[in-house]
């Protein structure tokens, strides 16, 4: 019995523990939210000085909302503190809520300042970004005369529709550079004036600008670099195109292959003769394309010589035996309604499913086909074995399903109605089918053999 209340005591102890430094928590909490919001309100200051009332006004909707509820955190606060005494639970829910709220004001709080400490930032640093952006505009000024002659001297060995991606770029690159010029005047005179919000947004508009017209005389290096490399690809494209022809050509003959062939070496022939200005992006592209369909084509040419592929009369005695398969399942189904259970219509119906999606695999009704293309004739006999095979568990789950509806007393079947002859007849006639169905199986794998 001691050592019980012994026990408890620690408890308690514990628990009082605990409560007394979520307490003091709380209390952290409350003032450290309180500076912060001081601190964040003079920082909304500064920054509607800096960016304008319109890109501080989620800052804006954020503090106050967590004024709002801080005020509730105070007020649970002021209840732990007043005249009337409370129990632990009580003081242990309030503490608990004001360190909750305290949280989420910080984190609100973080997520808007952080959202505005770059622009802010680089507010602050305007003069100096103003000024960056004006040596890069000269900088960049000079390189445009060297990308004009880069253009002329492409253009005397590259087809127009070869440096259509690059021939405006120095003419575009000047209109930025004079653009971004404006754009930092507009700023440094917008800035002076006290609209910091516009002079923000002309100093975005001239950087922009500024890094647009790099790129652009960047492509123009660029492009020439590339041209180079693309010639001694193609180069090598061509003459292993010529091998690929030449081993292709050697391979067993085939529809598809001799369609790629042709593409290859169509490809291979529309290549310029020497001295003429060409567009060595274009020509890669097509020689690649062709060469690639050369490929695909000798693969499944080599796949489908590894696979037999089943005769048209095999195929078509598949299709016959689903269709007939397929009929007596429906027949009998159809003629027990009241007796089948889910099972089987389920078989069922996959199965004259597939075999719609037969008829429209083939284009036309696979009853009535009497020529099946080689690359669709083993798909075709797979979807008609299919077909045979659920109409069979049809069958099978349809039996079953009579054979468990039918009474099991003897009697029952005597008299007017149904007699025994007739039950036994009944069983003979599904066995019979079933039968049936199992010799047009037997059959089929003689014929498919």
């Amino acid at each position: 019995m001691a050592g019980f209340w012994g026990k408890r005591k620690r408890d308690d102890a514990e628990l009082q523990a605990q409560d007394a430094d979520l307490a003091k928590r709380a209390g952290t909490a409350l003032v450290a939210a309180d500076e912060r919001i001081r601190v964040t309100t003079d920082e909304l200051v500064f920054a509607e000085a800096e960016l304008g009332p319109d890109a501080t006004s989620e800052l804006r909707v954020a503090l106050t909302a967590v004024r709002q509820h801080l005020g509730e955190a105070f007020r649970l606060n002021q209840l732990n503190h007043d005249e009337i005494p409370d129990t632990a639970d009580e003081l242990r829910t309030r503490n608990a809520r004001i360190v909750q709220l305290c949280d989420w004001a910080q984190d609100v709080l973080d997520e808007h300042t952080s959202a505005l400490a770059e622009r802010i930032a680089r507010a602050r640093r305007a003069p100096e970004i103003i000024a960056g952006v004006r040596a890069d505009a000269a900088r960049l000024r000079a390189r445009i005369p060297h990308a004009r002659d880069t253009i002329e001297r492409l253009a005397a060995r590259y087809a127009p529709e070869a440096l259509a991606q690059v021939e405006a770029n120095p003419a575009e690159a000047d209109q930025l550079l004079g653009f971004a010029e404006h754009s930092a005047g507009v700023a440094e005179r917008r800035r002076e004036a006290g609209q910091r919000e516009q002079a923000n947004l002309a100093l975005e508009a001239s950087t922009e600008s500024v890094r647009r017209a790099a790129t652009l005389l960047d492509a123009v290096e660029t492009f020439e670099i590339e041209a180079l490399r693309a010639e001694s690809t193609l180069a090598a494209i061509v003459e292993d195109s010529h091998g690929d022809v030449a081993v292709a050509l050697k391979e067993t003959p085939s529809p598809g292959v001799a369609t790629a062939i042709t593409a290859l070496q169509a490809a291979l022939a529309a290549l310029p003769r020497a001295g003429v200005n060409t567009d060595p992006f274009t020509q890669l592209s097509r020689l690649r394309e062709a060469n690639a369909g050369l490929d695909a084509a000798i693969a499944a040419a080599r796949e489908r010589a590894a696979r037999p592929i089943p005769p048209l009369e095999h195929v078509r005695h598949a299709i016959d035996d689903a269709d007939r398969q397929l009929a007596v399942a429906r027949d009998v189904i159809a003629g027990h309604r009241g007796w089948i259970g889910a099972d089987a219509r389920t078989r069922l119906a996959e199965s004259e499913r597939i075999r719609v999606d037969l008829d429209h695999y083939l284009g036309t009704s696979a009853a009535a086909v009497t020529a099946i293309d080689e690359d669709h004739r083993e798909q075709a006999m797979a979807m008609a074995r299919r077909v045979a095979y659920l109409a069979g568990e049809a069958l099978r789950l349809a039996q079953r399903d009579i054979d468990a509806s039918r009474p099991q007393d003897p009697g029952q079947w005597s008299g007017q109605g149904w007699g025994g002859g007739r039950r036994s007849g009944g069983g003979d006639m599904m066995g019979g089918i079933l039968g049936g169905l199992v010799i047009g199986s037997i059959l089929d794998g003689f014929f498919d053999g």
